[in-house]
């Protein structure tokens, strides 16, 4: 998904991770509490994709406003880019677990503020307090579960709340279907998110703050007394010895590059291994948004309906196949991506990124090309007030299919015909009495896609887009930035990287529906096929391959100049770690 990586982990860490957890509870129950902040990062950011299309049944200046909708599902995301912001000050301020608790406030009151909505203004405020707390939550959840988990089941448990983002974001599909049949639908579906929030909230108040944010608060005897709940008796002061160690080196490392964010920035850019390092950085994370991903988990259930499924419960059970793949290509890249490094998993991921968004562009412009013809006589079958102006007024009405009637302004709808949806339909005008007598005589009513033979390919096609996209593009930039910067450098390159990666997910959801409108479904998959190209061909040149690469090395093929090779020939790194190894014996 999206934003948030889930890391790696080894068959030795599994099997250390259960032994842990085993021997001490204390630390699951931590990591779950913490990690309910994941779940509704996933929920809240994939809810939007149903719940939308029950609010624009609602909202007539939603359903005439393609602006209104796509600010709806944004707002979230320019929340989330301000929450990951402050929480990055507020967890040095306050400490992780007042941000975990704030987060959840915010969560709760946007539920409520979004099931009570009585306009879509209040929906999109309540947006805005929910991406808050989606941006607080994705910065300090994996903070939290990391400074209070012993090092050898770390990653294992900073997995666990990446699985977690991603199950969120499928439990949102499923309850987005469950309350398909219940009267106020959308108003279920995001209320119900302030209930685990309210749940993470209580539990939090019984757990400790981070030990290390607590030394570094100079409170030791607190940070003590969680270390013992933590490790082993015996081990306790070994680990407090290495928690003053770091802290002591980290305080040496902030004096050294300042502690102001320009500072730092300054800093950053000035460095020459640093700034190559932000090229590959944000390169990954630009190309991450900009392949298209968040328009498929945002809009699954409205693409599948541009691809000619008419009934929104029908678009919600065949979008839980994109949510579901995504989960298990996201299993695929934990076991995988140390196998086969993070770089040709990402090149790999692109390559099969672009065909399949190429070929659902073709299937969209088939689709467009053999859509069922506007009858004359169907159109005036209801009567004259019921046609859509636009057809009445054409000069050429013979030329209209269903495609030309929805992009009609004033908007107008396709009536399909009683024998079959292939077959010549109803232009009429977009109103609810409308839609009830096109549904009266057992028809379907069409406003976002056209009836097509070729709807369940194009389902398809996202299900295999999605498995391509989340094993290697959905997680290897995150893994890529948290391995490519200096270690004095890494907070301000990992920050300023994952701001790139919400701003360009701010500009793809705001843009897609317009871009929808403007270039019909074919061009606009087409133009994010171009976007992945431009992205591929970045990816191939500026980012190096780091897997199993000590810090050292990294910052020393940086400070060289990375030279791309292809799969075939041995990678810079690797000749270097070979000369090494020979030269050792």
């Amino acid at each position: 998904m999206v934003e948030g990586g889930v890391t790696s982990v080894s068959r030795t860490e599994l099997t250390e991770f259960w032994r842990t957890i085993w021997r001490t509870p204390y630390i699951m129950r931590l990591a779950l509490s913490a990690g309910i902040g994941g779940l509704l990062f996933g929920y809240d950011t994939g809810v939007i994709s149903g719940a939308l299309l029950y609010i624009r049944d609602d909202f007539k200046s939603v359903k005439n406003n393609t602006w209104l909708r796509e600010t709806i599902v944004s707002m979230a995301v320019a929340g989330a880019a301000i929450g990951a912001a402050i929480g990055g000050w507020l967890n040095d301020k306050c400490g992780r677990k007042k941000s975990i608790l704030l987060a959840d406030v915010l969560f709760v009151a946007g539920a409520i503020l979004m099931a009570a909505a009585p306009a879509p203004w209040m929906i999109i405020l309540g947006r805005i307090f929910v991406g808050l707390g989606v941006g607080m939550a994705s910065m300090t959840a994996p903070l939290y579960i990391s400074e209070a988990s012993p090092a050898r089941v770390r990653g294992a448990l900073v997995s666990t709340n990446g699985m977690l983002i991603t199950g969120g974001a499928f439990l949102s599909y499923v309850i987005n279907y469950a309350f398909t049949k219940i009267h106020g639908t959308w108003r279920w579906m995001l209320g119900v998110a302030g209930l685990p929030a309210l749940i993470q909230f209580l539990l939090m108040l019984w757990l400790p703050e981070s030990p290390r944010w607590l030394y570094r608060e100079n409170k030791t005897d607190e940070a003590r007394k969680v270390m013992e709940k933590i490790y082993p008796a015996d081990e306790v002061d070994e680990e407090v010895k290495a928690l003053k160690a770091s802290i002591e080196a980290e305080k040496a490392q902030e004096g050294s590059i300042g502690e102001n964010f320009f500072t730092k920035l300054k800093g950053a850019w000035s460095n020459v291994i640093v700034r190559r390092g932000l090229y590959a950085g944000i390169t990954v994370q630009v190309a991450q948004q900009f392949v298209g991903i968040n328009t498929v988990m945002y809009y699954s259930p409205t693409i599948v309906q541009f691809a000619g499924f008419a009934s929104n419960s029908t678009a919600l059970a065949l979008s839980l196949i994109t949510s579901g793949l995504n989960v298990v290509g996201t299993i695929i890249s934990m076991l995988f991506v140390d196998r086969y490094g993070r770089r040709r998993l990402m090149i790999v991921s692109m390559f099969g990124i672009i065909a399949c968004l190429v070929v659902l562009s073709l299937m969209f412009f088939e689709a467009a090309s053999h859509a069922p013809r506007v009858s004359h006589s169907e159109s005036f079958n209801f009567n004259v007030n019921s046609t859509c102006p636009g057809f009445v007024q054409a000069s050429n009405p013979a030329s209209w299919n269903c495609m030309t009637c929805l992009k009609a302004s004033p908007k107008c709808a396709f009536c399909s015909n009683g024998a079959s949806q292939y077959q010549p339909g109803a232009c009429l005008v977009s109103d609810d009495d409308i839609m009830y007598k096109c549904h009266s005589e057992h028809r379907v009513w069409f406003t976002e896609g056209c009836p097509s033979k070729f709807g369940i390919f194009t389902v398809l096609l996202l299900g295999l887009y999605i498995i391509s996209y989340a094993p290697g593009m959905g997680t290897a930039p995150w893994i890529v930035n948290s391995e490519i910067y200096p270690l004095r450098f890494r907070g301000i390159g990992g920050g300023t990287a994952a701001v790139a990666n919400w701003v360009s997910n701010l500009i793809v959801s705001e843009t897609f529906l317009t871009l929808k409108e403007a270039l019909g479904s074919a061009g606009t998959f087409l133009l994010f096929a171009g976007f992945s190209f431009l992205g591929l061909v970045a990816i191939f040149f500026l980012v190096p391959e780091t897997k199993g690469l000590p810090l050292e090395e990294i910052e020393s093929m940086l400070q060289e100049g990375y030279k791309p090779t292809l799969f075939c020939c041995k990678g810079k790194a690797e000749e270097k770690d070979s000369a090494k190894r020979i030269s050792n014996k």
